[in-house]
């Protein structure tokens, strides 16, 4: 990821918050429907789960970090299993930094099409690759969710899974269980390191701060009394909304055309 010194500020309730662009990324979650995409989502953000299954269009939330002093953005894109618009898919996959692949154990389907959207991923991908010079890497997690049912509703091994990543040092596997909270943090944790983002981000490694503090949240000297023994604290943005489709070509357009050369997005909009 290039260094810029361009900033990217997210406004939130009472708060102004400035993130270097070179810190600010994009994490695109993608998988069929009712494989527990959203439910991972809901463990990273907030730590819980919910056993009422609601389709999901597209979903997007934002997560701003004070790490050792420095400011990090994490905006995460939801995705719909059902891909009604196969144009929007690939936009997200352009647009986005690091993926989460998720599919269900218990769904040998599920299963099919995230072997479908890895290879979608690495072709979209390279193709950018290709026409912007660049040579960074494409950290994904591949996810197979619900390691909670019992064994004999497996319909997917072990090692089917651990052989779509065996020959990429920048891909994972897990098995996880969003409902259990298993091996989801460890997942994040892996994920990050790939990345080369502070490992701080994944849930279990930075204090949850509410909003009303982000006024002195992006400061070096951020420090508050009962937090005193961390140097890491992550907040998340109620009111973010997705840039628009228009916002995200643009950004494609400039790095193919090598206009201003920023990873710049459109500033996150308030209602």
């Amino acid at each position: 990821f290039q260094d810029q010194a361009m900033m990217k500020t997210m406004s939130g309730g009472n708060c102004n918050l400035n993130v270097p662009a070179k810190n600010s990324y994009r994490m695109v979650v993608l998988g069929a429907s009712r494989v527990g995409k959203s439910s991972i989502v809901s463990r990273f953000l907030n730590g819980r789960f919910d056993d009422q299954y609601t389709p999901t269009i597209e979903d997007f939330h934002r997560k701003v970090y004070n790490i050792r002093g420095d400011m990090y953005q994490l905006d995460i894109l939801d995705t719909s299993g059902n891909h009604p618009f196969p144009a929007m898919r690939r936009l997200s996959i352009l647009t986005g930094d690091v993926f989460i692949l998720v599919f269900s154990l218990d769904n040998r389907e599920s299963f099919d099409e995230v072997k479908r959207l890895q290879k979608q991923i690495l072709e979209v991908k390279s193709c950018l690759k290709n026409k912007t010079k660049e040579s960074a890497d494409l950290p994904m997690v591949i996810c197979g969710n619900k390691n909670d049912h019992s064994e004999i509703y497996r319909k997917v091994r072990t090692d089917e899974g651990e052989n779509l990543v065996s020959s990429d040092e920048n891909c994972a596997y897990f098995e996880v269980s969003a409902k259990k909270n298993t091996n989801v943090d460890e997942m994040f944790y892996v994920l990050f390191s790939m990345a080369k983002l502070p490992h701080e981000m994944s849930p279990s490694l930075h204090r949850k701060i509410s909003i009303q503090y982000g006024d002195t949240f992006q400061q070096k000297s951020f420090r508050m009394r009962r937090f005193k023994d961390m140097d890491a604290y992550g907040m998340i943005s109620p009111f973010a909304r997705r840039p628009s489709v228009n916002s995200d070509l643009k950004y494609i357009k400039s790095k193919v055309l090598r206009e201003g050369q920023s990873r710049e997005r459109e500033k996150c909009t308030i209602q």
